[in-house]
């Protein structure tokens, strides 16, 4: 089974075209391509007609059993009401967890204005994704994305389990060792790369990756997701087929670990894991 936990439906070429149904549809054909059972859809830290609102993403996912939201919270223009709105989505399962863009706006993950955030997804039992590393934009502000800082709020907020996405790239053995020190902290290996990976660049991040899990950080701690449209999900594959691991640490990464920390219903794609989600409970 494969579980890809970051993916998104935004149109980022062209944010004036309306483009959710157009970029679910191109999701879904992304992951019958390539045997993808579920993915996470993450959505942005804005609103734009090129950038979907959780509201209109949960709306149109509202009837797919292999497709789930993880909810976008800008830190600039987000309320109580905002959070608020979301909650009935996080309780009935379509919403299976929040997302941070430090970088892209300029805060630390630890400002109390997030304390909120981190109580709701305490109470709702739903992990915070968190943007490391580079961005996308030059624009962003990389002081704010360094993987350290989910150290600060990782101890402040015991009771909730963070995820560093993007291996904190180029800061790779930063993350690492934010996710040694830290019970309730993980790491995706998404973005790592616009578009197909090329082989120089296949080899060296194929050097971090295995590095990572041979000296520090288990294989229990890492999500693989690929944060299409941005990356290439067929390429992202091949590059986890090529990596040097044994089969029930592969295993770990490309599906298990998801599903029990996003609480995914696997068993209803015809798997047998419930004994994973019953440990969550």
């Amino acid at each position: 089974m494969i579980i890809d936990c970051h993916t998104h439906i935004n149109n980022y070429h062209n944010e004036e075209v309306e483009s959710l149904q157009k970029c679910l549809e191109a999701l879904q054909l992304e992951m019958r391509r390539n045997r993808v059972d579920v993915s996470l859809i993450l959505t942005s830290y804005k609103v734009t007609a090129g950038r979907p609102s959780t509201h209109d993403a949960v709306r149109a996912t509202r009837n797919l059993n292999n497709v789930f939201v993880v909810a976008g919270i800008s830190y600039l223009h987000h309320t109580m009401d905002d959070l608020n709105s979301i909650r009935p989505y996080l309780e009935d399962g379509s919403v299976r967890g929040l997302k941070l863009y430090p970088g892209y706006e300029p805060f630390y993950p630890a400002d109390p204005k997030l304390d909120p955030v981190y109580a709701l997804a305490a109470e709702m039992k739903v992990p915070v994704m968190i943007h490391t590393g580079d961005t996308f934009t030059p624009k962003g502000k990389l002081k704010y994305a360094h993987p350290l800082n989910v150290d600060d709020v990782a101890v402040d907020h015991p009771d909730v389990n963070f995820v560093i996405c993007h291996l904190g790239s180029p800061w790779f053995r930063d993350c690492m060792e934010v996710v040694y020190k830290n019970s309730n902290v993980y790491t995706d290996i998404s973005g790592l790369v616009l578009g197909n990976f090329t082989d120089r660049f296949e080899s060296y991040m194929h050097k971090q990756l295995q590095e990572m899990l041979t000296y520090g950080v288990e294989p229990d701690k890492v999500l693989f997701g690929s944060d299409w449209p941005i990356s290439s999900m067929n390429s992202y594959l091949e590059f986890m087929e090529e990596l040097r691991i044994p089969p029930k640490e592969r295993q770990k990464i490309m599906y298990e670990n998801a599903a029990r920390l996003f609480r995914i219903p696997v068993q209803q794609q015809g798997f047998n894991i419930g004994s994973l989600l019953t440990k969550l409970t």
